[in-house]
């Protein structure tokens, strides 16, 4: 598979292992460009970002994808490094990298917003009380794009009420549609399994998440035997929104920590 892949190299390499970026629904690696690549890459990491099948420069369609042919494409891209990767998802990406780390370790592994090991069910209720129109689109449709079809629609789901108007649109431009076949894994079909995963992790959400809220985090938190770490006022494209760097610093840190 032809995937798209970003990396941002240090000027000096200051860290050997390399770091993984995994994005969630809609996305692309263009999310991880905007601010997380470049900041990794100025602290002496190797950062990469890749495009799941479908979306943005990736080649592929989006309908009828599973939950299994995208952990395939994280399986593909990490196989490329020299050294085993750290792996960071967001949202579904940090589903994926939930469902990866069940057959592979990694040096440590990070979730940011991610999608819990036990699906999208209350996601999914929370939406049909809050948007129903929405929920009768999607399910009309059998596709997700229902969700961030407008910018106003992209804002409720990933970004900040205070978030600029200009900045808003130029990511709304760049969402794609996402697979309902996938959607129906998060609802049962092919959940995560935590007594699995041997991998070190670090689990980070956002106070006003309204697609993976503070509950659902440290939910998935405590499967793993850990406490998540929320961060204020923002919402959930963490690695968007304009206190990203916070975040940023956060994983540095605890790498740091590591030893990584």
């Amino acid at each position: 598979m032809n995937l798209e892949v970003i990396t941002r190299k240090p000027v000096n390499q200051t860290h050997k292992t390399p770091l993984l970026f995994v994005h969630g629904m809609w996305h692309g690696a263009w999310c991880w460009d905007e601010f997380f690549l470049p900041f990794f890459a100025e602290q002496g990491f190797q950062a990469t970002a890749f495009s799941l099948r479908g979306h943005a420069a990736s080649e592929g369609k989006i309908r009828g994808n599973t939950i299994a042919n995208y952990v395939s494409d994280v399986e593909q891209v990490a196989q490329t490094f020299n050294t085993p990767p750290v792996i960071i998802g967001h949202s579904m990406g940090g589903f994926l990298t939930q469902k990866y780390l069940e057959k592979h370790t990694a040096p440590a592994a990070v979730l940011l917003a991610s999608n819990p090991h036990y699906g999208l069910w209350p996601t999914f209720f929370r939406m049909s009380m809050q948007r129903p129109m929405t929920l009768v689109k999607v399910t009309a449709q059998l596709r997700l794009r229902p969700v961030v079809e407008t910018p106003e629609d992209a804002r409720l789901s990933l970004f900040s009420e205070d978030m600029p108007k200009k900045q808003l649109l130029k990511y709304y431009k760049k969402l794609d549609d996402e697979s309902f076949r996938m959607f129906m894994d998060l609802l049962g079909l092919n959940l995560a399994h935590p007594k699995k995963v041997k991998s070190p992790l670090l689990i980070l959400g956002a106070e006003k998440d309204m697609a993976i809220t503070p509950d659902q985090v440290h939910a998935n938190a405590k499967a793993y035997g850990l406490q998540a770490e929320i961060f204020p006022n923002m919402a959930h494209d963490m690695m968007l929104e304009k206190d990203w760097k916070s975040v940023a610093e956060r994983i540095l840190s605890w790498l740091k920590e590591r030893g990584i």
